[in-house]
């Protein structure tokens, strides 16, 4: 299994930043973290799960929702064992429980190819 633990969520402005961490223990017998690709997601109240980022286990390819393209990165440690997202120029809609997830496939933009997932950290952008 893999435990994974998001932190550094919080209170920004608008126009603001925030860094995001997932820090992943992986259990199983014969892995490591660089075998998972990771993502991030997003969910506001009332919505489903979105898709945010997503990186292979290299760290070489990744992917972004429109939504944040040119203003979120996602980027990874497999040395320490974690995976960032850094989100500039936040708005108010950026607002919502961020997850990371980990899944033993390719990168991916769909929640249910992800084998693991953290508890989330709320991120709230005022206006």
């Amino acid at each position: 299994q893999v435990q994974l633990v998001e932190s550094g969520g919080g209170l920004v402005q608008a126009g603001g930043s925030l860094r995001l961490s997932c820090a992943a223990s992986v259990r199983t017998s014969g892995r490591t973290f660089s075998n998972y690709a990771m993502g991030w997601f997003r969910q506001a109240p009332g919505k489903e799960r979105d898709f945010v980022a997503g990186i292979d286990w290299s760290g070489q390819r990744t992917d972004y929702a429109d939504s944040v393209k040119g203003r979120f990165v996602i980027s990874r440690d497999n040395a320490k064992k974690t995976a960032y997202l850094q989100m500039n120029s936040l708005k108010p809609e950026d607002t919502a429980v961020y997850y990371c997830g980990a899944n033993l496939a390719v990168m991916s933009r769909r929640s249910n190819n992800y084998d693991y997932w953290g508890q989330g950290t709320q991120v709230t952008v005022s206006s």
